[in-house]
């Protein structure tokens, strides 16, 4: 095992952390461990994640469904977004068809919510959708 950082092969143990043994270069004095960290996780876990975020499942269930916590899960897809470049489309939309919604609960006396939704036809994409939440009236 070399030093990560100068690629020394001169080392020695120096002592336990978090239950992982840690070694010392004695040529650039670093302190590292070789192990990798139990909580890391793999590759096609994060993959997994992100996938099932994309088919629209939400950050707590994929955490129940994958066993982790649904904060990495946020950070996972917050990290893919920034990194992701979203297609630059300087055209101007012609077509748009604007439907508006409500959802009732019981009768249509009962509003639950209302919003509009705009849909771009000529490539199949929801442009803007807003959903207000309205009081339930009694």
């Amino acid at each position: 095992m070399d030093c990560p950082r100068c690629g020394s092969i001169n080392h020695r143990k120096d002592g336990f952390i978090a239950g992982r043994q840690r070694h010392y270069c004695k040529d650039c004095h670093y302190r590292y461990t070789v192990q990798q960290k139990s909580n890391i996780k793999s590759v096609a876990t994060r993959r997994l994640a992100l996938e099932m975020y994309l088919e629209g499942l939400g950050f707590r269930a994929i955490g129940r469904i994958l066993k982790i916590s649904h904060t990495i899960v946020y950070y996972w897809v917050k990290e893919w977004g920034e990194r992701v470049a979203l297609p630059q489309k300087e055209e101007s939309v012609s077509v748009v068809e604007l439907d508006e919604m409500q959802t009732y609960i019981g009768s249509k006396k009962t509003i639950v919510g209302y919003g509009l939704l705009l849909i771009d036809l000529e490539n199949d994409l929801s442009l803007l959708s807003v959903g207000i939440e309205a009081q339930i009236q009694g």
